[in-house]
């Protein structure tokens, strides 16, 4: 009877795939940060067109020049907010693109070992049947000495 195949990496092997697992919850995590942060900018965006919009009077109409000033103001504000979630979202981005970076490499690192594993079976399984051969052959051979009892007499023996 032939041993079961163990892979002694196996531990190893659970390892690795746990962290791919946990380097994809982190990419996740990365690409929702980015998504938010431009979100962000987009609707900051929004709000500055329709400030912009907001400040145009129809004509013959007076200017509220207080009006203006405050929109003007958060006007200045706007912009300010809007060159911060942008660099958000380049930082964002570069968060993305290092857990990419790691994701691939614990994904080689667990694909290593599963291939490997892989390789481990193979010989294992083809060593089984090389032994299982061998012995259907000596069944065979004592099968037939057994059936066969003159045979076995005449080789050397008179």
């Amino acid at each position: 009877m032939a041993a079961r195949f163990v892979f002694r990496l196996e531990a190893l092997l659970r390892v690795r795939r746990s962290l791919e697992e946990e380097a994809k919850r982190n990419l996740a995590r990365a690409i929702t940060a980015r998504d938010q942060a431009q979100t962000r900018v987009n609707d900051l965006r929004e709000t500055q067109r329709v400030t912009v919009e907001g400040r145009r009077t129809p004509p013959h109409e007076r200017v509220d020049l207080d009006r203006w000033r405050a929109t003007e103001r958060f006007l200045l504000v706007l912009e300010r907010q809007i060159k911060q979630a942008d660099e958000a979202v380049v930082q964002a981005e570069a968060r993305v693109a290092q857990a990419r970076q790691l994701l691939l490499k614990a994904h080689q690192d667990h694909l290593i070992l599963a291939r490997l594993k892989e390789r481990r079976l193979e010989q294992h399984n083809q060593e089984v049947v090389r032994e299982e051969l061998r012995e259907m052959d000596e069944i065979a051979v004592l099968r037939y000495h057994i059936t066969h009892p003159t045979a076995s007499n005449q080789g050397g023996m008179p």
